[in-house]
């Protein structure tokens, strides 16, 4: 599979959870003149959604910008990907678990809803953490532009998701409040990731122009 077939399948994948995403969003049951009360007590679920589309969201830049890298793609990669996006497509179902239990205030149930989404995201943690392992195994598929030592600077960040998304497993066993922080946590560590991956991306690629200008600066003096 070439690479912008490869980059076209995933980003359809990503357009299309997010649309699903919204869909949770019905008119809710009201008399007439108490629409605003039904609205308000749809909180959970815009709550439920903005994390989840933010997350969502953040996955697809970390993934569009780090598969931006790749030389090309072998079958292996393809397999792997599509785990990925198999495992991220269960955001979904989460995150209306999350809003319902959120609706009723059932400790419990909001227990399990908070475990639910703390495995799926750890697994799609796992899944990055497979990848970089995999990149790290076959450098040919690496962009030559970008060094070893650039994947060397973020391929602990899965593992770091990971960690954040057990101890949030443990947290909300024995508290909902603080497991449900530890898992927003995550999330905005995703993002923070993110944005150190596009830094150092966008530092490597002006260092990729200075050499490549140097070069031929040296060609022309020869």
């Amino acid at each position: 599979m070439s690479i912008s077939r490869f980059h076209a399948f995933s980003d359809g994948i990503f357009a299309i959870l997010i649309t699903i995403l919204v869909l949770q969003f019905k008119i809710p049951d009201y008399q007439v003149g108490h629409l605003g009360r039904a609205l308000i007590n749809q909180w959970p679920i815009l709550l439920s959604y903005a994390f989840s589309y933010f997350y969502v969201g953040t996955l697809w830049l970390f993934h569009h910008d780090f598969f931006g890298l790749f030389k090309k793609i072998d079958r292996n990669m393809n397999v792997i990907n599509l785990i990925l996006l198999f495992v991220i497509t269960l955001i979904d179902y989460p995150m209306y678990l999350v809003a319902n239990t959120l609706t009723t205030m059932n400790r419990m149930d909001l227990k399990v809803a908070l475990i639910v989404y703390d495995v799926v995201a750890l697994i799609a943690s796992a899944m990055f953490f497979v990848i970089y392992w995999y990149l790290h195994e076959h450098p040919e598929l690496r962009n030559k532009k970008v060094n070893a030592s650039f994947y060397d600077k973020v391929e602990h960040d899965p593992i770091r998701s990971v960690a954040i998304y057990l101890a949030a497993i443990v947290v909300t066993l024995f508290s909902n409040l603080l497991g449900g922080i530890l898992l927003g946590c995550g999330i905005i560590f995703h993002f923070y990731a993110y944005v150190r991956l596009n830094a150092t991306i966008k530092k490597y690629h002006e260092q990729a122009l200075v050499e490549n200008a140097a070069a031929n600066v040296a060609r022309k003096q020869n």
